[in-house]
């Protein structure tokens, strides 16, 4: 039979289904590209068909294919297992594991209660435990714990208050039932704000400093050698990107084609997976990362899902997506610098739909007890983000040119944060995604800041030897490290402007901008209060313009965006003035009240 999982090709090579495809994709099964897309699953490709992107006519789609085939039907998803009630027999004791001293954190850091328990059997599926945490004021939160491998349970709390915290176990299994203890809390250490929650059209740390997510992709980072991570590490050290996109699961795709050292479950592409373990070194390798760009100041934007896959993840069934997002969830909520982004390009994961998301959407919600944002990233249609689980919007460009000019449109669409993750990305690989100009970058980040929204990074430069052209290689060869798919070192232009930028903000009154009465030509953007304003001209180039200031008196800068300088006109001014500008591309004008 056929269904999301089924390739293109396959479909193709049966009269049957190559008539539903000719009936309901007929650009694409007519096309003479249509070779190129043989080895793409049905699930992908409806992506890129608008007549699909109708959930009536896409159902009726699906429901023709399963009425093709010869009888043969897949191999079932694995079955959900619950946990075992006799894990543990009636002899032993309640409360009989060995619960370890707490170790005191700071606030906004993980308090973690570390328990010796049982270790037979399956502990990953056979046991399922929780602790209640209560905060010094006696308010209580509730967290799954989870199973870290040689006989430790783990429980987990973000320390979101100082004092002493108590704790109190309930599980499915005697002897991690009716555990209890203290932790303490102290003051937050020195850059330590706390999770970053939404502030309007904009977002704040939990201690009321002020985040503006100017952030980059390196989605296949922590899948890397252990040298490559810390060299990434070392250069987000020194740049100003304050959030970070990475994937959970590794990466198949064109300058990806390294198998990583290990995976989410213990196996291997060539052995297979255990689909009913998790790799608990795997995870506290990942959990190491988390931590050091926490310590810089970098939010983990962490991706669940994607399609560039050729280990078998991107298409596990609903029983065993469900045990990989509680598990991955009871980790790491108590980070405070966790982002859930539940998929990148959603529409690209053919072995999900819309039911799936939601899904997966609510057991995030359910075991995320600290209310960490949350969203879902597109490929071509975007997902609701009208719904009340996405805290923002999380986008990918919607032209090969114009997209952050429709940052404003986008904020009264959905009354919510708009992040444009993936506007293309500076480089000069073959891909019309991976070759714009830092110039371009820098001014798709400045459109998207004057419209009160915030544009995403990428970096995807062929590495060449100093000075020698850029020759191209075979895709996906191991000396190949492009940092927006493995990190490294940043060659390009406009990280240097995007810190710029961020500098930019900062010095604006509660150091964001709000989109503001423009010109035909020119979006004007302006502090809360009002007593700054900003006009950004990108690619034209004027000479000179004349600008209506409004009651009261106003200084006046000219900002040049690609060259980082912002210089002063002489004098105090009101009314109408004209500016002389220096017919540059890229340049802005800033007013401030005096």
């Amino acid at each position: 039979m056929f269904d999301r999982r089924s390739t293109f090709g396959d479909a193709l090579d049966h009269p049957g289904a190559r008539a539903v495809l000719e009936r309901f994709l007929p650009g694409v099964a007519a096309s003479p590209m249509a070779t190129q897309f043989r080895g793409g699953r049905l699930g992908q490709l409806v992506a890129i068909v608008p007549s699909l992107e109708d959930l009536d006519h896409r159902a009726r789609f699906w429901e023709a294919l399963a009425e093709i085939g010869d009888g043969d039907e897949r191999p079932p998803y694995a079955p959900a297992i619950a946990p075992s009630a006799t894990y543990e027999g009636e002899d032993v004791p309640r409360a009989s594991a060995r619960v370890r001293p707490a170790a005191a954190t700071t606030m906004w850091g993980v308090l973690e209660v570390r328990v010796d328990g049982p270790a037979h059997g399956n502990p990953f599926v056979d046991v399922d435990a929780h602790a209640t945490f209560r905060r010094p004021d006696g308010s209580p939160v509730r967290v799954g714990g989870f199973y870290d491998g040689d006989g430790e349970w783990v429980f987990r709390a973000l320390a979101d208050a100082e004092g002493t915290w108590s704790f109190e176990t309930d599980a499915t299994t005697p002897s991690l039932d009716g555990l209890t203890g203290t932790a303490d809390v102290g003051p937050a250490a020195s850059g330590a704000h706390g999770p970053v929650r939404v502030d309007g059209f904009h977002f704040r740390h939990a201690d009321g400093t002020r985040h503006r997510p100017l952030g980059t992709t390196a989605y296949a980072w922590t899948h890397q050698p252990e040298a490559l991570q810390e060299q990434t590490l070392a250069t987000l050290a020194e740049g100003a990107f304050r959030k970070l996109r990475m994937c959970l699961f590794p990466k198949s795709y064109l300058f990806n084609a390294n198998e990583p050292d290990d995976f989410v479950f213990p196996g291997s592409l060539a052995d297979g997976f255990d689909l009913e373990r998790f790799d608990p070194a795997h995870f506290r390798r990942l959990e190491r990362r988390i931590a050091q760009l926490g310590e810089i100041g970098v939010e983990a934007d962490l991706i669940l899902f994607h399609a560039y896959d050729r280990w078998g993840f991107a298409d596990l069934g609903p029983a065993v997506d469900d045990r990989y997002v509680r598990y991955l969830v009871r980790r790491l909520a108590a980070f405070s610098n966790v982002w859930w982004s539940l998929a990148n390009e959603y529409d690209l994961v053919w072995g999900k739909d819309e039911d799936d998301w939601e899904r997966i959407a609510a057991i995030v919600g359910e075991e995320d007890p600290f209310g960490h944002l949350i969203s879902i990233h597109n490929c071509r249609p975007f997902y609701d983000y009208t719904r009340p689980w996405i805290t923002h919007a999380s986008m990918q460009r919607v032209d090969v040119y114009r997209t952050a000019e429709n940052t404003d449109e986008w904020r009264e669409r959905w009354g919510k944060p708009v992040v444009i993750d993936e506007c293309a990305y500076e480089g000069d690989i073959d891909q019309g995604w991976g070759n714009i100009t830092g110039e371009e970058m820098t001014r798709r980040f400045w459109e998207g800041a004057v419209r009160g929204g915030y544009v995403g990074h990428g970096e995807t430069y062929l590495p060449a030897p100093v000075g020698e052209a850029v020759m191209p290689a075979s895709a996906g060869s191991d000396d190949e490290v492009l940092w927006w798919a493995k990190g490294g070192v940043l060659h390009g232009s406009s990280p240097a402007r995007i810190a710029f930028l961020e500098r930019f903000l900062a010095a604006v009154p509660d150091g964001v901008l709000e989109p503001a009465a423009s010109d035909w030509d020119v979006p004007w953007a302006q502090s809360p209060d009002g007593t700054v304003r900003v006009a950004y001209f990108g690619f034209n180039r004027p000479r000179f313009r004349s600008v209506l200031l409004g009651e009261g008196d106003w200084v006046i800068d000219v900002v040049d965006t690609w060259n980082m300088t912002i210089d002063r006109v002489d004098g105090i001014h009101s009314g109408t003035v004209r500016v002389t500008l220096p017919g540059r591309q890229f340049v802005a004008l800033r007013v401030s009240r005096v």
